[in-house]
Formats: C-alpha cells, sequence, structure tokens
C-alpha cells in the first residue's frame, strides 16, 4: 500500500474553487479549501498527477512536519530532527524558500530559510558523514518553510517551480496574464469548449492558448519538467510509474481529435499578434487559433453563440479619460452579440459602466497583487421592433 501524503497545492487567490473541481475532476476525493489552495491526502504519484494535470495549480507541496518555530534556535532543532535522508542524500542539491509572518523573532525570511538550510545539512552530515551541497537556482531537491506566528510547517516542492510556467511562453507582451490565473478565469467563468471563442484584446495570446489546450486535453504541465524528476531517493517504481503518466498524457494529447470550435485570437497591436502567434506555435496549438489584427471596438457578430474571454488594460499605463473611453467603446461591441456570453477580467470599476445589464456571475479573484474582479454577461437577444398601428 503506498504511503499517503498530506499535501497544499496553491493557487491564485480567489480561485480556490476552480483547484477543488479541478481536484475532484481528477477523483481526488476530501480536497478541503484554504486561504490561497487546497489540502488534499494521498500517495506521492497523486501529487505528481496534479503537477502535470492541474491547471489552475500554482505549487504542489508535500508536507513533511508541522513544526515549533518560536525562535531560531528551536527553529533549527525541530527542522534537524526530520529524517532529510528520506529526500536527500550527500551528492544532491538543496535549496529552502521561507515565507514567515507575525514572528516577532524570525522577522527575516531569508535569516529563517538560513537556519532550515544548517540544519538540513547539519543532519545529513551526522548520518551520512558528508553535507549536500546548495544550489539556489536548479536545485535537485526544493525546501519550503511557512512560519506564522510561533507555528511553523516544512513542505518539499513538487514541482521545483511555479506551475504557471508552462514551458510555452517564448514571447512576452506588456502584463502577460499568468497561466495558472487565465486557466482559473476559463473555469469560473464557465467558458464552455463547443462554441466560438474570441479575445479581441489578447496580447501575447494566454486566455485563446489556455482555452486551446483545455479544449484539447492537453496536459498544461507536459512541456516542461518538474523537481521531483530530480529527487535521488525516488524509487524505481514510483519512477516507472511516473514515466507511464507522462506517456499517457502525451498519447492523449497527439490523439487525433474532431476540429474545434473557432478560436479567434485578436488584437489592434501588430507586435502583440506577434508574440501570440509565437506562443500558440510553442504550445503546439497554433493551427486551432487564428490570429486577427483588429480594434475591439469594431468587434461583430459572426456566429449564432459564442463567448468572448477577455482581460482589458485596467489603467496602470492609460489616463483615466482614455482608459473610460476604451471601455464604452468595447462595451458597445459587445452590446452587438446577442446571445453570446463576455467574461471579463476586469481591473477596474470603470469597466461596469461599460454594459447596461449586472453581470450574472461576479467573483473577486487577485492578479498578483491588484484586486479584480471576473465578470460574466449573458448578452440578450434584441427586441423585435414594435409594429406601427
Amino acid at each position: 500500500m503506498p504511503e499517503k501524503h498530506r499535501f497544499f497545492v496553491t493557487c491564485p487567490r480567489g480561485t480556490e474553487g476552480a483547484l477543488r473541481r479541478e481536484l475532484a475532476a481528477m477523483r481526488i476525493a476530501g480536497a478541503k479549501g484554504d486561504k490561497g489552495g487546497v489540502w488534499f491526502e494521498g500517495p506521492l504519484a497523486m501529487g505528481m498527477d496534479v503537477c502535470l494535470w492541474a491547471r489552475s495549480a500554482v505549487r504542489v507541496l508535500l508536507r513533511l512536519t508541522e513544526l515549533n518555530a518560536r525562535d531560531a534556535g528551536t527553529l533549527y532543532e525541530r527542522a534537524r530532527a526530520v529524517d532529510w535522508t528520506r529526500w536527500l542524500t550527500a551528492t544532491s542539491t538543496l535549496a529552502v524558500d521561507a515565507n514567515v509572518k507575525d514572528n516577532p523573532a524570525l522577522t527575516h525570511s531569508g535569516f529563517a530559510a538560513l537556519k532550515v538550510k544548517d540544519a538540513v545539512v547539519d543532519s545529513l552530515r551526522d548520518a551520512l558523514g558528508a553535507r549536500p551541497d546548495v544550489d539556489p537556482r536548479k536545485p535537485d531537491v526544493s525546501i519550503v518553510l511557512h512560519v506564522a506566528g510561533g507555528q511553523g510547517a516544512l513542505f518539499l516542492d513538487l514541482a521545483g517551480e511555479p506551475l504557471h510556467r508552462r514551458g510555452w511562453r517564448v514571447a512576452m507582451t506588456d502584463a502577460p496574464l499568468k497561466e495558472t490565473l487565465a486557466a482559473a478565469v476559463l473555469m469560473l467563468g464557465g467558458v464552455p469548449a463547443d462554441r466560438p471563442f474570441v479575445d479581441p484584446m489578447a496580447g501575447g495570446g494566454t486566455l485563446a492558448i489556455e482555452h486551446a489546450l483545455a479544449a484539447r486535453g492537453i496536459a498544461p504541465g507536459l512541456r516542461r519538467r518538474f523537481g521531483f524528476e530530480r529527487w535521488p531517493t525516488l524509487d524505481e517504481p514510483t519512477r516507472a510509474g511516473w514515466e507511464r503518466a507522462r506517456a499517457e498524457a502525451e498519447a492523449a494529447a497527439m490523439a487525433p481529435r474532431e476540429k474545434l470550435p473557432p478560436i479567434v485570437c485578436a488584437d489592434v497591436s501588430s507586435e502583440a499578434l506577434g508574440a501570440a502567434r509565437r506562443n500558440a506555435s510553442a504550445a503546439g496549438v497554433d493551427d486551432d487559433l487564428s490570429f486577427e489584427l483588429a480594434d475591439a471596438a469594431a468587434l461583430e457578430r459572426r456566429w449564432d453563440a459564442g463567448t468572448v474571454c477577455t482581460n482589458p488594460p485596467y489603467g496602470e499605463r492609460l489616463q483615466p479619460e482614455d482608459l473610460e473611453k476604451l471601455y464604452r467603446d468595447v462595451g458597445r461591441a459587445f452590446q452587438r452579440l446577442a446571445g453570446w456570453s463576455v467574461v471579463v477580467l476586469s481591473g477596474s470599476p470603470l469597466f461596469s459602466r461599460a454594459l447596461p445589464w449586472k453581470p450574472a456571475v461576479s467573483h473577486k479573484l487577485f492578479n498578483g497583487p491588484l484586486e479584480v474582479r471576473l465578470l460574466r454577461y449573458e448578452i440578450p437577444e434584441a427586441r423585435p421592433a414594435a409594429r406601427p398601428r
């Protein structure tokens, strides 16, 4: 019977509901939401699957232990008591990342991370006669410390680096939307895979690419490697099981599928559109997307039904009057889309004035430190003109 572990999967703030739905779809039972993420229990292979398949997950953390962290000395002793030989050897490399709050004796995250690092290498030197090296850039094993008040917890980071780094973003634009948040917007906004999709302010194409990847059933982690693949103590059955899981995901991505409904990636900037093309090609979905150089204000209803999903500018680079005009012009275009759904990640309260209807969905999210709103509108059919009497 495989050993069970306790995992904490982090996600963009406000998207915990989307992540819980994903885990349920992966047949992970008993997942419980918490601030900034979701807890669940299962074998190591289950955490690996989450790294590969969960679109809104940012990190997958395996909890090693909870510990008393009232001061630096206590933190060191408790961390040193962990059996690190289960996860590291004398020839492997490690890095420690710490997050500390509300602890007057530990006010600097870097110092707390240093104490845990010292504890780990001292413990392994005692057990093995030699100590591993530290590699902050690409360690074999990534250790995470969380301290709140006098209590702490130690975790292993399965992915090694945030899961929004899918491996397909080869071209950057200004203020790109992270892939994990884009995936959560699509899920929470109820964007269906079987209707036309349009992003008229696509930038680097994140929403359209994530929509195509989900519609085609391509695992979001398929084009990258994970930290656990470098764990020196990973046993052969677990490693073999992981290789099978990746091979199955690759086979699913290559399986023949019916052509997807139209996915339009449009922007007024040719530079942004070029970046979107290169990103879509790297993601392997460029044949599923069409790219259009167009102003969002000129958007027209080309199909009877569909979904607009977009992340318009928030106003950091625009004057208020320019932002208000942009929203007004785009809002008029959206009103022409009778029978469509419009999903917007809005970073300004001005946007809600652009449409004359209340949103069917209004959900608070965070784009990094910025509080934003996920808004979904159902555009009503135009009323027929009254007959003259």
